[in-house]
């Protein structure tokens, strides 16, 4: 198949890709867990746009200056057609400078809790950053250290 006339509509659906994705999606939260039984999330930059990504996620998302709803959120938020809107645009933002902001990982839903079935939601990065440099700046990923 030629690259030049590919259509994401007309593909199969190739599970040894998806299987892929899901693999390095899994060995990142892996490496980022490990980090945080090492370093206090507090203590942790994630890129060199973290001041960026969290200005924005709060100005975009300001329901989560809330820190309870940085802690703990559910799937429809990220997930719901409405939400989904509004994160494509926040999203956007990084398209020319966080390499792979719009590439698949995992993110807990529940920051006092470890990965897991029930905790854990498929998102794009910038989605993980996002979280994850909120829960860092306010402290919530410490338990984790030393873990």
């Amino acid at each position: 198949m030629s690259l030049n006339t590919f259509d994401a509509n007309d593909a199969d659906n190739l599970e040894d890709i998806e299987r892929q994705f899901a693999v390095i999606a899994v060995e990142q939260a892996d490496t980022y867990w490990n980090l945080l039984t090492k370093i206090k999330g507090s203590k942790l930059r994630l890129s060199k746009h973290d001041d960026e990504i969290y200005d924005s996620f709060i100005e975009h998302f300001p329901e989560y200056k809330d820190i309870e709803r940085v802690r703990k959120f559910n799937e429809e938020e990220l997930k719901s057609k409405a939400a989904k809107d509004r994160w494509r645009k926040y999203i956007a933002l990084f398209e020319k400078t966080v390499e792979d902001y719009n590439f698949g990982t995992l993110l807990r839903t529940d920051a006092s809790d470890e990965y897991g079935q029930h905790t854990t939601i498929f998102a794009v990065r910038i989605q993980f950053y996002a979280f994850e440099i909120a829960r860092n700046r306010h402290g919530l990923n410490d338990w984790i250290y030393g873990k």
